[in-house]
């Protein structure tokens, strides 16, 4: 059985400001349904897209390392290993953020640069420009994946959030209130009923 407010007490306005109270928790209950609902729908659209994005970036691994091995064939693995030494690739990491049903979720891009071949022409393989392409493919894969699987974790949490708010009030809140507004309804029926006793043995006693 839901247990009264504390403090209640058992007039007419008290009765107005818990029926106001008990449309603001209804109206909060639906809005945080509906938003728990999309947030639902959203994280099983992050869930199909991670797992694209997780074979993408076994493909683009297998297809780098692959690129690698063949490069070491045509060049010899340490002529691959001196140029990769000697390679000043740059990649800068780009984080911001966007809102997805009000939760923000990271946005991440990286840009890779070469400002100088390390290698001269008659000295380097085809294969080592492909081995250079893939590998940056996979980098980007890599961090589109963890873009998605942040997005999933923070999703995640927002539900699991929402659900705790929801059942409060479908449990806790919402009975209490009603609870709480039948007694003071109850209590002021019970007045009114003795105040009209009170008054009709008045109205008695002054005929007699």
């Amino acid at each position: 059985m839901s247990k009264i407010l504390p403090g209640t007490k058992t007039t007419r306005m008290e009765l107005l400001r818990l029926k106001n109270r008990m449309r603001l928790a209804e109206r909060g209950h639906d809005l945080l349904k509906e938003k728990r609902d999309s947030l639902i729908m959203e994280f099983f659209n992050a869930i199909a897209e991670i797992k694209e994005a997780r074979e993408k970036v076994e493909t683009d691994l297998i297809e780098a390392f692959s690129a690698l091995t063949k490069a070491k064939m045509v060049m010899g693995p340490s002529a691959v290993v001196e140029f990769a030494r000697s390679s000043r690739v740059q990649a800068n990491l780009s984080i911001s953020t966007r809102s997805m049903m009000g939760v923000l979720v990271p946005v991440l891009s990286v840009e890779q640069h070469t400002p100088n071949i390390p290698y001269s022409l008659p000295d380097s393989s085809a294969q080592l420009d492909v081995m250079a392409v893939k590998f940056q493919e996979a980098l980007k894969s890599i961090v589109r994946l963890a873009e998605i699987d942040s997005t999933v974790k923070r999703l995640a949490l927002e539900i699991e959030r929402t659900k705790r708010r929801v059942s409060a009030l479908e449990s806790v809140v919402i009975p209490r209130l009603e609870a709480t507004s039948k007694y003071v309804k109850l209590a002021l029926e019970e007045r009114e009923r003795e105040d009209f006793f009170r008054i009709k043995m008045i109205r008695d006693r002054m005929h007699e």
